[in-house]
């Protein structure tokens, strides 16, 4: 057996580094939450010794680097060339695009025999490829090529309704279950020129020398019957997004089908309201939570886990806060540096017990503890809270912290033996990658956080996997008899979350949150 894998994946967007360790997944950092910036194309040194110091590794203990494509702008031999200078003893192992998503998925998965669909925009030149996976093995079934693409039409759509493209795909699925499928049947005219199964874009529907926003043609203007010439009302942006989404849904159903268990990873993945549909549809549903291009640094270690090196046995899969954390000593040292007032708290029972309070006197409380998550969700380890009992968190969270439009809503954290009470909510909600229902008596009081009618992000907490954030919330239902926080993730105006104790203070001060957890540590303004 292998004792030390490391995965690198989406170095040309959200470079990512993973280490598996004795058959564990032991650690796994994106490059974004560590240097705060974009490098694409760039090896991730900072990801990359993050990572090792998390799993207790030392560069020369690293027997195999698996590689996911693409992972170059030009030629990828000099990237080759520089990682074998880089790992002089270890073997370079290149793993597919679609294949290291598909294998992110699967063998996270704990199913035995899945169809696992990796869909995105155009990882290598494919939007989409089927494979069935069967005990450790991913064997191809079916592939979807550049232009005919789902994310593609995202892309646009995301784009025509003044979001930017390749970003925002996010807040335009937030924006549908604010709308009606109005447009629904334009959109399945679009998907479906050709098989009736898998997409196959009719492209009379765009026309890049027609200047609106996302390249779709006047045909595309007058079938929908919308002025291409004056600005989208919200009403129509809202019917437009609900179109869309349910297209999507309809289409990769259609895809995956007739399997029983599925298992999917890719952009599309990201996709909560997708999930939900899945969840519904198919016995079996599991998504990798980081399904984007830094998902694929944990399947490419994965594949050449059970097809290098031949392991039967999966990595087990049980939790993505798997970055760094900070000792005390650490964290008093950035406080002290930065000439703050704090106190430190002795004993959990009285960091959990400031919280509440703190909770109960409706402030907003930024809660940094842990290692970091894994993903672009926060799953309580670097999370912004708030109780559903105060009445002002929509316009506090959403208006004067996040600075966010209205309808992208936070999610409700909640342990996991007692979400059956409050909400109707798969498996997937773990990683907070599908959304629920809130049962009929409780939607008054979570109105804040509804999605449309009755919908709701939950996020299911384990007490194995995060005992101090199952504790807060237990603690929480003791002192006023709800178990579940509003949870929305540690980060300002579009930065990556926070990673360091610095970057915790830099949010707390440049944000109205009322007060600062790090590790033992409490500071209030």
């Amino acid at each position: 057996m292998p004792r030390v894998i490391v995965g690198l994946g989406g170095l040309l967007s959200d470079p990512a580094c993973c280490v598996i360790k004795d058959g564990k997944l032991a650690a796994a950092v994106e490059q974004a939450k560590v240097s705060r910036q974009d490098r694409p194309g760039s090896f991730p040194d900072e990801a990359f010794a993050l990572a090792l110091e998390s799993a207790g590794v030392k560069p020369e203990e690293v027997e195999g680097v698996a590689l996911a494509r693409p992972f170059a702008l030009g030629a990828e031999g000099a990237t080759q060339v520089d990682l074998r200078t880089r790992f002089p003893h270890s073997e370079i192992l290149v793993v597919e695009h679609h294949l290291a998503h598909a294998a992110s998925a699967f063998y996270a998965s704990g199913i035995d025999n899945a169809a696992v669909l990796s869909i995105d925009r155009a990882g290598d030149f494919r939007s989409a490829a089927l494979f069935q996976g069967q005990a450790s093995h991913l064997v191809p079934v079916r592939e979807m090529y550049f232009p005919d693409s789902l994310g593609d039409l995202f892309n646009r759509v995301t784009e025509m309704l003044g979001y930017e493209a390749r970003a925002d795909e996010h807040k335009v699925q937030w924006l549908s279950a604010s709308g009606t499928p109005a447009y629904l049947e334009l959109f399945r005219k679009i998907l479906h020129s050709g098989s009736a199964q898998w997409p196959r874009l009719d492209r009379s529907y765009f026309d890049a020398d027609h200047l609106t926003p996302g390249g779709f043609s006047r045909k595309f203007y007058t079938e929908a019957a919308i002025d291409a010439d004056q600005p989208l009302s919200q009403s129509v942006k809202a019917d437009l997004a609900s179109s869309l989404q349910t297209s999507v849904e309809e289409a990769v159903c259609a895809m995956l089908s007739p399997a029983e268990n599925v298992c999917i990873a890719g952009g599309l993945g990201l996709n909560a309201l997708l999930i939900r549909t899945l969840e519904a549809n198919f016995k079996k549903v599991f998504v990798q939570p980081a399904a984007g291009n830094a998902g694929t640094a944990l399947g490419a270690a994965l594949h050449a886990w059970h097809n290098f090196y031949g392991q039967t046995a999966r990595v087990p899969f049980n939790t993505l806060c798997l970055g760094p954390s900070y000792p005390p000593a650490q964290i008093k040292a950035v406080l002290e540096n930065c000439k703050l007032r704090f106190q430190y708290l002795l004993t959990e029972g009285e960091l959990i017990q400031r919280a509440i309070d703190a909770l109960k006197d409706n402030k907003i409380v930024a809660w940094m503890q842990g290692r970091m998550e894994f993903g672009p969700r926060a799953l309580g380890n670097r999370s912004i809270l708030a109780s559903p009992l105060n009445k002002y968190s929509t316009e506090n969270l959403n208006v004067y912290i996040k600075r966010r439009e209205s309808y992208r809503k936070f999610a409700a954290s909640v342990p996991q033996e007692c979400a059956s009470e409050y909400f109707e909510v798969g498996a997937n909600a773990r990683y907070l990658a599908t959304v629920a229902k809130v049962k009929p008596q409780y939607r008054e009081m979570f109105s804040a956080a509804l999605l449309g009618r009755d919908l709701i992000r939950v996020h299911l907490v384990d007490k194995e996997e995060n005992p101090l954030y199952h504790s807060l919330l237990t603690a929480a239902g003791k002192a006023n008899g709800l178990p579940v926080l509003y949870n929305t993730s540690f980060n300002l105006f579009g930065d990556p979350l926070v990673c360091t104790p610095r970057d915790a203070v830099r949010s707390f001060y440049s944000s109205g949150i009322d007060a600062l957890f790090v590790g033992s540590f409490y500071l209030e303004k």
